[in-house]
């Protein structure tokens, strides 16, 4: 059995969060409105964010993303939605700084030169 503290590891310094939010129980299919109250939270709160037809990718500080990810639940609570269910895959890495832009390019660079190239 480990004795070591745990409540001393850190979190990761940045991470990218790619989540889904879907209000439960809102009397309508379109969740249209409630998508776009999360966007003008993600928009306030200064993070790099990439709005796509599935969900959000959101970048940052390991506390900001994990932050404005409680925060759009929160704001979609106000709407009057008592249930809001989020998916999320979560991103980070030690050996280099890299956003979700940086990831797109490099899969679009490969493609445009029609190679296969293994390294990072």
């Amino acid at each position: 059995m480990s004795t070591r503290d745990y409540s001393s590891v850190p979190t990761p310094a940045r991470c990218y969060v790619d989540f889904c939010l879907v209000p439960i129980g809102t009397g309508s299919v379109s969740v249209a409105q409630e998508v776009a109250e999360v966007q003008k939270l993600l928009k306030a709160s200064g993070l790099s964010y990439t709005m796509h037809s599935a969900g959000t990718t959101v970048e940052g500080s390991w506390d900001e993303v994990m932050k404005v990810v409680g925060q759009a639940h929160a704001v979609v609570h106000q709407t009057g939605c008592v249930r809001v269910q989020t998916s999320m895959r979560v991103g980070t890495r030690t050996d280099k700084a890299q956003t979700a832009e940086q990831k797109v390019k490099r899969v679009e660079n490969i493609l445009a030169k029609g190679g296969d190239e293994r390294a990072s």
